[in-house]
């Protein structure tokens, strides 16, 4: 599909959050006739954005929205429905318009239609967003003197899921760029392109609530090598559940595996990170001298490693990256430690979702701290991943601090519950009394943050520096 192709058309963006912004963003100009489909209104929706607020309520307004339950109910009058990747194909609403003619699409699925740089696509249950940044360090770090023709050199991107939607780099990218896209299964479903280079980081059973049953998910993963071809490359945990009658079947990439079990292309073994041990046995690090925080993190290092191996990136740059990479600001990062108890500032956690994969990150006891402002998000499967977790208290914050609570106490979850205060500071310091030495406080909110702060950005840092006067007092 490209721009000519949908100029004429009657388009809806179905769902107006940070990728349907973006997309519309994109569109605006090239598309003349344009209608917004969501449950909110527009007030309510420009309520939700964060750093997407910027020109994006006078943009909204030119266009003709339909909002409220019933948003869905009239699909007939489109020609492409672009979909959220909150919003199944499966929708029967969805599914009926594709039966009356309607093409069902996305903001990822148009990005792949015209994107002309080289695509390395990563996904997983687990280690995703680690993986796909590791990368985009690595390949900056190869191509900061790199140089085409002595013209120009190849710009690498990061974008998908990782809260920074493709479609904006389309307007700047080149053939000879990179773009490392992570990719979640919600975006993968109907996808009908793979990357050049696909990585599935692990696979087990995750979004039951989306997917009817595990096959759904399982095989929406699958999407990210289905459409691969004989010069293509896939990068696959040999130890993860991915389906083996696919690979030995249908997979037309060339694959290569990592493990913490075998000798594959890429092992962990003994705290090590070993790229092809059968062969040259290179050793990209060790656990006890990087800074990247939690063992399960060398399989990721490992994915990446392999990829580097694809590009002929010079493994010493791969050591060199991996030594110092700490992860992104406000994802699972590491503030220090006081008295052997970690804060780890997750901010970029402003939904259920990312705070579940948080939760799976540490094997050590858990002090959360959650909530913030609405988002109308359901917190019951977060509640029941707590309950079975090692997690020994919860200090809830915010306007939907109480909701949290409800969600905690229906699940059975038997640890402590208080109210973290009102300011940042005071939240901390209520963090601290709870957890004991060899415990992680965990800043993953799982909410908005303008009850208290300017974006998820403002929250994470203000964390960071109460965090800090902690350190000062002690």
């Amino acid at each position: 599909m490209s721009n000519l192709d949908l100029k004429d058309k009657k388009v809806a963006i179905l769902g107006l959050g940070i990728e349907g912004i973006a997309l519309l963003k994109y569109l605006n100009g090239r598309v003349s006739n344009i209608t917004i489909l969501d449950r909110l209104s527009a007030s309510e929706i420009i309520q939700n954005l964060e750093e997407e607020k910027a020109g994006a309520e006078s943009l909204i307004e030119k266009y003709k929205i339909v909002s409220g339950e019933k948003y869905l109910d009239d699909l007939s009058d489109f020609d492409v429905i672009f979909r959220s990747p909150g919003i199944s194909i499966n929708h029967p609403k969805l599914q009926k318009a594709k039966g009356n003619g309607a093409v069902i699409s996305s903001q990822i699925k148009l990005f792949f239609d015209l994107c002309p740089a080289m695509i390395i696509g990563v996904t997983g249950t687990k280690g995703k967003g680690t993986t796909s940044s590791l990368i985009y360090e690595i390949l900056k770090s190869q191509y900061t003197e790199y140089s085409i023709q002595n013209t120009e050199k190849p710009q690498v991107y990061l974008a998908g899921n990782i809260g920074y939607p493709a479609i904006t780099l389309l307007p700047k990218l080149k053939s000879y760029d990179f773009v490392i896209l992570e990719l979640s299964s919600f975006q993968l479903m109907d996808l009908e392109k793979s990357p050049h280079i696909a990585v599935v980081t692990n696979l087990t059973v995750d979004h039951l609530d989306y997917h009817k049953d595990v096959d759904e998910y399982q095989n929406a993963k699958t999407s990210i090598l289905k459409f691969q071809n004989k010069n293509d490359f896939a990068v696959l945990n040999s130890d993860s559940t991915f389906n083996k009658y696919f690979i030995d079947h249908e997979a037309k990439s060339t694959i290569k595996y990592f493990s913490h079990t075998e000798d594959k292309d890429a092992a962990v073994k003994s705290g090590k990170v070993i790229l092809d041990p059968k062969n040259k046995s290179i050793t990209i690090c060790d656990e006890d001298h990087i800074k990247l925080f939690g063992r399960h993190n060398l399989e990721n290092i490992a994915a990446a490693s392999i990829v580097s191996e694809i590009l002929r990136i010079d493994s010493n740059v791969t050591k060199e990256v991996v030594s110092e990479f700490k992860g992104l600001p406000h994802r699972l990062e590491l503030v220090s430690e006081i008295d052997g108890i970690k804060f780890i500032n997750d901010s970029f956690a402003t939904n259920p979702e990312p705070t579940i994969a948080a939760l799976n990150s540490f094997l050590e006891n858990k002090i959360l701290i959650l909530g913030g402002s609405s988002k109308g998000a359901n917190f019951d499967e977060l509640s029941e991943n707590i309950a079975r977790s090692k997690v020994s208290g919860v200090v809830t914050i915010g306007v939907e601090g109480e909701k949290i609570k409800s969600s905690l106490d229906k699940s059975g979850y038997d640890g402590i519950i208080i109210q973290g205060g009102d300011s940042i500071d005071e939240i901390i310091t209520n963090a601290r009394k709870l957890a004991k030495s060899g415990d992680v406080v965990v800043f993953s909110p799982a909410c908005a943050s303008f009850d208290m702060f300017k974006n998820y950005k403002d929250r994470g840092e203000k964390f960071k520096t109460a965090v800090l006067n902690l350190i000062s007092k002690s």
